[in-house]
C-alpha cells in the first residue's frame, strides 16, 4: 500500500509471492485506488512544505492517513480474501536532504490501524534503514525495477511518473543506477489545485496543457534548477518542488503564462529534464509507470523527443503502470519477513544493502518464515486478476 508525492490516494495491490529454484513468481491477484476524502487530501496538502503547521496537525494527520489506509486494506481484504502480511509505505510529508545528503525521511500512516483492522502484521517505515547507511532512502522501487529489467537487452530504465519523476538504468552488464529527476506531476498538480482547475486537482488526460503554448523563458528559468546538475544518486521532493517554487519562477521569468500555457510549460520541464537523463544514460528502452503515463501530452512528448528509444509502459512486463509501486512494496514487504534486504546500494546510494522496515504484529503472535538464504534470482509477475 502506498500514496505517492501525488498524494491523491492509496494504491494497493495484492501479490502472492512463491520462490522456488531459479527465482520468485509473483502473481498480482488486485490492483486498485482508493482517494482520500477531500476534506483529509485538503488538510494534508495545507500542511505540506512550505507551509508552516504544528505537532498537533501532524499527530491528527498521522492518525487519520492510517485510518484511511486501514479501511483501504479492509476493503481490499474483504474483495481479494485473507493476507498473510500487509507493507505500508503510507504518505510522504518530508524528505530532509542537505549538502545532497538524505538525512531524514517522513511518512505519515500510523501501521497499528492497519494490523488492528485487518488481523495482519504490518511493515511499515521502509526508507528510514537506508538513510542509516548512506542512502537516499529513494527511489526504493529500483529494486523491483532490477528484477523486471534483468531479461530486456541493452541498457535498460524503469522510469516512474509520479509527483516526482524517478528513473532506474541498469546497463548490458547488469550496472544499476537510479535517482530522482525531478517534477513529473508535482508541479502541475500544485497549480491546477491552487486556480482551480480541475476539481479532481490533476491536468486529467493534459486537456489543459495540450490547449497551451510553451512558455521559453519560464521554460529556461525552470531549467536552470541547481538540482538538475547534481550528481546521482540523488533524491527530492516536494519540499522543493511545490507551488511557490511556481510563483518565484514565473517572477523570475517575468512572464504571466495563461493556465494552459503554464501547464503546457511544466508539462514540456518534465519532458525535457526526463529525456536529457535517459539520453545522456545511452537508455535504449524506457519503461514507464505512474500516474504520468496516463498524459497523453507528456507521453507524446516523451517520445517525440527520444525517438531512438522503445518507450513502452511497464504492463508490457506484467506491472500495471498505475500500480508498479505498490507491487513494489508489497516485495520489500515479503523480503522484509524473509530476511532480504530490499535495497540496491548502486540504487539508492548506500554503502551497504538492508533489511528494511519495522513490522507491527498482527492479531495473533508474530511468527516469521525462515530467512531465505539463496538470491533472489528473477522475477516473473503474472496477471491473477
Amino acid at each position: 500500500m502506498i500514496s505517492g508525492t501525488s498524494h491523491d490516494g492509496i494504491d494497493t495491490a495484492v501479490v502472492d509471492l512463491v520462490h522456488a529454484e531459479g527465482g520468485l513468481t509473483g502473481t498480482v491477484v488486485h490492483t486498485g485506488s482508493t482517494p482520500y476524502s477531500a476534506e483529509l487530501r485538503a488538510r494534508l496538502v495545507a500542511a505540506l512544505p512550505p507551509a508552516p503547521t504544528t505537532l498537533a496537525e501532524v499527530c491528527e494527520l498521522d492518525t487519520l492517513i492510517g485510518q484511511a489506509f486501514a479501511r483501504a486494506a479492509v476493503a481490499v481484504v474483504e474483495e481479494s480474501g485473507p493476507v498473510d502480511l500487509i507493507c505500508s509505505h503510507g504518505q510522504t510529508v518530508f524528505h530532509w536532504i542537505a549538502d545532497g545528503a538524505a538525512l531524514g525521511t517522513l511518512q505519515l500512516g500510523q501501521p497499528a490501524w492497519i494490523a488492528e483492522a485487518t488481523g495482519a502484521p504490518v511493515v511499515s517505515d521502509v526508507r528510514a534503514r537506508d538513510l542509516t547507511v548512506g542512502g537516499q532512502g529513494a527511489p526504493l522501487v529500483s529494486f523491483l525495477d532490477s528484477l523486471l529489467l534483468a531479461g530486456v537487452p541493452g541498457t535498460r530504465a524503469a522510469l516512474n511518473l509520479g509527483g516526482i519523476s524517478n528513473m532506474t538504468v541498469v546497463g548490458p552488464g547488469g550496472d544499476l543506477l537510479a535517482y530522482d529527476i525531478g517534477p513529473s506531476n508535482a508541479l502541475i498538480d500544485a497549480v491546477v489545485v491552487e486556480r482551480g482547475l480541475n476539481p479532481l486537482g490533476y491536468d486529467r488526460d493534459g486537456a489543459i496543457a495540450a490547449a497551451g503554448t510553451v512558455d521559453e523563458a519560464l521554460l529556461a528559468v525552470l531549467l536552470a534548477e541547481p538540482y538538475y546538475a547534481l550528481p546521482a544518486p540523488k533524491s527530492t521532493g516536494k519540499e522543493l518542488f511545490h507551488g511557490a517554487y511556481v510563483h518565484a519562477a514565473l517572477d523570475r521569468a517575468g512572464t504571466d503564462p495563461s493556465d494552459a500555457d503554464l501547464l503546457a510549460t511544466l508539462t514540456e520541464l518534465t519532458v525535457r529534464t526526463v529525456a536529457a537523463e535517459v539520453r545522456r544514460a545511452g537508455v535504449s528502452t524506457l519503461v514507464a509507470s505512474g500516474g504520468g503515463c496516463r498524459n497523453p501530452v507528456l507521453l507524446a512528448g516523451l517520445r517525440a523527443a527520444l525517438p531512438e528509444v522503445d518507450v513502452l509502459l511497464s504492463d508490457d512486463l506484467g506491472a500495471p503502470a498505475d500500480e508498479k509501486e505498490a507491487i513494489a512494496f508489497a516485495l520489500l514487504g515479503w523480503c522484509t519477513v524473509h530476511g532480504v534486504p530490499g535495497t540496491l546500494p548502486a540504487g539508492t546510494g548506500a554503502r551497504e544493502a538492508r533489511i528494511l522496515g519495522s513490522i507491527t504484529p498482527g492479531s495473533g503472535p508474530l511468527v516469521l518464515p525462515d530467512p531465505l538464504e539463496v538470491p533472489l534470482g528473477s522475477l516473473a509477475l503474472v496477471d491473477g486478476r
